[in-house]
C-alpha cells in the first residue's frame, strides 16, 4: 500500500514536470518555426494542460484498465467545470466574452453529449455492454480535428485575445529540444507507474478502479489547469482560467478518448450514467449560468453552485465504492 501511494505521488510529480517541460519547449520551438504565441497558446498550450489525462488514459487501455481510462477523462471534466471554475468564481466574479460564450463553452456542452450517447449504446443499439469503440474513437478525433480547425480559423480572423504581451525570452534551441525529450520521459515513465500505483491502491482500498479514477486520478491530473486558473484569476485575467478549462476539457473527450479507443476499445465497466449525466449536468450548469442571469458572467453565488455539485458528487461517489 505504501509502495502504491509513493508510485501514485512519485509518477504524478513526473507527468506534473514533464507536461510543463514538454510545453515550454514544443512552445518555444513553435515560435522559432514562426507561429504565433496566440496560435501556440490555443494548441500547444492546450494540448500540455491535457497531457496528464493523455499519457494516463493510453497507459491504461493498454495495460486492460479502461476503466481507469474513461473515468480519468470524466473525473478530470468534472472537476474542472465544477471545482476549478467553481473556486475561481468564489475567488472573483468570471467575466465571459461573447465569442467565448457561443463558439467555445457550447462545444464543451456538445462533447460531453456526444460521450453520454456514446456510452448508451446498449440503450440505443444491440451492443452487449457501455463500450467505446474504434469507430467510435475515429469520430471523437475527427471531432477534435474539426475543433482544431475552427480554432485556428478564429485565430486567423482575429475573433480571440492577441498576443501574449508577456512573452518569454526564448531559450537556445539545444534547451528547447531537450525539454521536449525529457518532457516526454517524464510523461511516460511518470505515467507508467502512476497507473500502476491507482491500480494498486483501488486493490488494497477494496474499491473500483473506476472510483479511484474519478476521484483522485481525476483531481491529480487536473493540478495544472487548477494552479493555471487560481494564478490567472488572482491575477485578473478571467479569460485565461476559461479558456484553460474549456481547452482541456474539449481536448480531453475529443482527442484523450479519442486515441485511447482507437488503440484499444474502452469498457465503461463501472462507470455508468451517474457519471455521465453529472458532466452533462456540470457543463449544462457552466453554459447557462454564463448567459443568463446575470448575463456573461459567473457569480459568487454560481461558482458556490459549481463547487457544491462537486462536493455532493464526490460523497455520492464515496458512499457507493
Amino acid at each position: 500500500m505504501i509502495l502504491d501511494i509513493l508510485f501514485l505521488i512519485g509518477g504524478l510529480a513526473l507527468i506534473l514536470v514533464g507536461a510543463n517541460m514538454l510545453t515550454d519547449g514544443s512552445s518555444d520551438l513553435a515560435r522559432r518555426m514562426g507561429i504565433s504565441e496566440l496560435v501556440v497558446g490555443l494548441t500547444v498550450v492546450a494540448f500540455g494542460t491535457s497531457t496528464p489525462e493523455l499519457v494516463i488514459s493510453i497507459i491504461s487501455a493498454v495495460k486492460g484498465t479502461s476503466e481507469l481510462a474513461i473515468g480519468n477523462v470524466v473525473g478530470s471534466n468534472i472537476f474542472n467545470i465544477c471545482a476549478i471554475i467553481g473556486i475561481v468564481a468564489l475567488i472573483k466574479p468570471m467575466k465571459v466574452s461573447h465569442n467565448i460564450m457561443n463558439n467555445e463553452i457550447p462545444l464543451v456542452f456538445l462533447s460531453s453529449l456526444i460521450l453520454l450517447i456514446m456510452g448508451n449504446g446498449p440503450f440505443l443499439d444491440s451492443e452487449p455492454a457501455m463500450i467505446l469503440s474504434r469507430v467510435d474513437g475515429i469520430l471523437l478525433i475527427l471531432f477534435f480535428i474539426l475543433f482544431m480547425r475552427h480554432t485556428l480559423s478564429q485565430a486567423k480572423s482575429g475573433n480571440t485575445s492577441g498576443e501574449n504581451e508577456d512573452q518569454k525570452p526564448p531559450m537556445k534551441i539545444a534547451k528547447a529540444i531537450l525539454f521536449v525529450i525529457l518532457g516526454l520521459a517524464g510523461l511516460i515513465f511518470g505515467g507508467d507507474i502512476f497507473v500502476d500505483g491507482a491500480t494498486g491502491i483501488a486493490k488494497a482500498l477494496g474499491v473500483s478502479d473506476a472510483v479511484i479514477a474519478l476521484t483522485i486520478v481525476a483531481a491529480g491530473t487536473s493540478l495544472p489547469e487548477l494552479a493555471v486558473s487560481i494564478t490567472a484569476a488572482l491575477k485578473g485575467k478571467p479569460e485565461l482560467a476559461l479558456g484553460n478549462v474549456i481547452g482541456s476539457n474539449i481536448f480531453n473527450i475529443f482527442l484523450v478518448l479519442g486515441a485511447s479507443a482507437t488503440i484499444f476499445p474502452l469498457k465503461f465497466g463501472a462507470i455508468g450514467n451517474v457519471d455521465l449525466l453529472t458532466l452533462l449536468l456540470a457543463s449544462a450548469l457552466f453554459w447557462i449560468f454564463g448567459r443568463f442571469f446575470k448575463y456573461n458572467t459567473i457569480t459568487r453565488t454560481e461558482g458556490g453552485i459549481l463547487a457544491t455539485v462537486y462536493i455532493a458528487y464526490t460523497m455520492w461517489l464515496i458512499s457507493n465504492a
